[in-house]
């Protein structure tokens, strides 16, 4: 299976900005900065939400988040997706009809960066997901992963400031996303999914963000059985793993890795002695 769909363009001039200052020495330098610009989503003739994004991929930013707030069926009929960069705005049509105005009221926003929203309902669905049991994760694809998405050029290691997110299946990473937020590049990989008609079978979800009730809940949302993150985890997305039956991995760095949930899925097929340790700039940049 061929890497990457999809995969991070740092060399895209609209994502990044030069910005001039002054280093720990006094000396002037030119560095990269990562852009960050609102976008303001409407579900037919309603306003929903207005996210700050890096700008790529509305489209699937706007279904995904769509999808991951119960808003979007998975069966339903999208008519048309109008984006106007002029001014930072896109219209999702539907031929059902929707009115989501009490819902709006209802919403409280979490820890994730920027703005990420749960709504009251949205636990509703996530009781009544069952994940594949029978989905398993071998070690020897998490090594391979992990050494693929970490030299992936991306806007992560370029300028930093910013979150990215893996579809992957086995050890082969499919879709890589990023943005200023993690629940944005998750609801991307989601939109993505729906516009392209990939399932969640046989898949593993990959981010560079902490695993966060948010994390969790997006994740079995989107009926993916297993969640890996370079980063740590809070204590309620452990719960909310656990709860869901979700396999969560964190802190996979080299051949080091932490299971606090679903561990039954976890295939040992791999000597973690010739793996070989992350290079500092790397191991820096995940304590940052």
């Amino acid at each position: 299976m061929k890497d990457f769909l999809i995969s991070p363009n740092p060399d895209d001039t609209k994502l990044t900005e030069q910005v001039r200052g002054v280093d720990h020495d006094g000396n002037t330098v030119d560095t990269s900065v990562t852009v960050e610009r609102p976008l303001t989503l409407f579900l037919n003739d309603q306003e929903i939400v207005t996210m700050m994004t890096i700008g790529d991929y509305p489209d699937c930013l706007a279904i995904g988040f769509l999808l991951n707030q119960n808003m979007l069926q998975q069966d339903d009929n999208v008519t048309s997706i109008d984006y106007d960069p002029e001014i930072d705005t896109v219209v999702v049509r539907t031929e059902r009809e929707t009115d989501y105005e009490q819902k709006m009221k209802k919403k409280t926003r979490t820890s994730g960066c920027a703005i990420g929203t749960v709504f009251g309902d949205v636990m509703e669905k996530f009781e009544d997901i069952v994940l594949d049991p029978d989905a398993e994760l071998r070690t020897s694809w998490l090594y391979e992963l992990t050494k693929k998405i970490n030299v992936t050029p991306s806007l992560y290691l370029h300028a930093g400031a910013i979150h990215g997110c893996v579809l992957c299946a086995e050890d082969t990473p499919l879709i890589y996303m990023e943005d200023v937020g993690r629940h944005n590049a998750v609801d991307k990989i989601a939109g993505y999914m729906f516009l392209n008609g990939i399932g969640p079978e046989h898949k593993l979800f990959y981010t560079t963000g902490r695993l966060t009730s948010e994390m969790v809940i997006k994740t079995v949302q989107m009926e993916i059985p297993i969640l890996i993150s370079r980063s740590g985890f809070t204590a309620w997305g452990v719960a909310l793993a656990r709860q869901a039956n979700l396999t969560l991995v964190g802190r996979a760095r080299g051949k080091r890795f932490l299971a606090l949930s679903g561990e039954n899925r976890i295939v040992f097929d791999a000597d973690p002695t010739k793996v070989v340790e992350e290079p500092p700039h790397l191991q820096r940049k995940a304590a940052s």
